[in-house]
């Protein structure tokens, strides 16, 4: 049988998946038994396992469980495999009819997994295909670990990295992202260490200071994407709450706190914020506001030419105005990379199956 179909109703229900493992323990205990089976439940559900198909806990458990709790994977909609880098993008039904994407990037070190915290997203960027049409709800934790096992489990590989940039805000959704990293860390579970995760934020300053106290060494990645605060803002409204020097001055505050680099996103956009003009003020406010004699805060910049989305109007900029803006911020001391673009054949950027899908309905 199919593992959703075993999917029973919520109402009042433990999400199995969701359960840290010290209240897998608790659950157990309260259905009179021993606690020791929370260890059986914990390691094989992680590995996408339901438990009515773990072998050595009882019909009687099992019973009890389908009473009380329930377990889901997210089902695969659709799935695109580029036939020219073997990059893997699905679309995933949740257990109420949404849809969420998440896309599997192969590389030397490892697959990484790019996966999704919200169906749909309320940060309104002009350039983003998550955004259109807004938020319907946040994601829980299991449903963001459920992308990765699911995804596994279809591939049959291990998925070591992961980066929280699919649809949606991370720190939007931040009590559930924080019990999906605790989770996603369990060394009984996916046991995917915290170095290898990659969080992207559009800049929540509130939420950026909560991070810096939670004490994971993840990659922080802000979406910075133009250097003086009106081109921000007509593009990130967030900015008209947040300027760009409170968010640069939170990244101070968080590098201080945890020692974690901090990558900046810069979404190249033809005629919007490539001159080189811009590459200059955006090198010259880096700079100023996240470096003294005194401080070696490490600033790197990653620039991504934009994804082409029908209803944004944008264009990607010319590869050689991607290369003088490269260069501009290496020649003032900021370390600049541009994003390869993989799965070009199947637009692997998220955003774009989903509303496909919504389409069709």
């Amino acid at each position: 049988m199919d593992i959703n179909e075993k999917a029973t109703a919520k109402e009042g229900k433990a999400d199995l998946l969701s359960l840290y493992p010290e209240e897998l323990e608790a659950l157990v205990v309260s259905l009179g038994e021993p606690k020791y089976r929370a260890k059986q439940l914990f390691a094989p559900m992680h590995k996408g396992i339901h438990p009515d198909d773990i072998t050595n806990i009882g019909k009687s458990l099992k019973a009890k469980l389908g009473e009380a709790a329930f377990y889901y994977l997210p089902a695969i909609r659709r799935k695109l495999v580029s036939a020219i880098d073997g990059t893997v993008k699905y679309l995933f039904s949740l257990s109420d009819g949404n849809c969420v994407e998440s896309v599997v990037m192969r590389y030397k070190h490892g697959n990484t997994i790019c996966i999704s915290s919200q169906v749909g997203c309320r940060m309104g960027c002009a350039f983003c295909a998550s955004t259109i049409g807004g938020k319907v709800r946040d994601l829980t934790p299991s449903e963001m670990l459920g992308q990765i096992i699911a995804a596994s489990g279809d591939m049959g590989e291990r998925i070591s990295n992961v980066v929280m940039m699919g649809i949606g805000e991370p720190l939007d959704n931040y009590d559930n992202v924080i019990r999906f990293l605790r989770l996603v860390g369990c060394e009984d579970g996916l046991n995917i260490g915290y170095r290898h995760i990659s969080l992207s934020t559009c800049g929540l300053v509130d939420k950026i200071d909560r991070l810096a106290k939670e004490n994971f060494p993840i990659t922080l990645s802000i979406s910075l994407h133009a250097s003086d605060n009106d081109t921000r803002s007509s593009i990130m409204p967030v900015n008209k709450k947040w300027s760009i020097e409170q968010l640069l001055s939170s990244c101070k505050s968080y590098y201080a706190a945890t020692g974690r680099r901090i990558s900046f996103e810069y979404t190249l956009i033809a005629g919007k914020n490539d001159s080189r003009e811009s590459a200059l003020a955006l090198a010259a406010l880096l700079n100023a506001h996240l470096r003294s004699p005194h401080d070696t805060m490490p600033i790197h910049v990653n620039l991504i030419p934009v994804n082409p989305v029908t209803e944004t109007g944008f264009s990607s900029s010319e590869r050689k105005t991607v290369e003088q803006f490269a260069a501009t911020l290496e020649k003032k001391g900021i370390r600049a990379t541009v994003r390869r673009r993989l799965g070009a054949d199947i637009n692997a950027s998220c955003g774009q199956l989903r509303r496909e899908e919504e389409g069709r309905k």
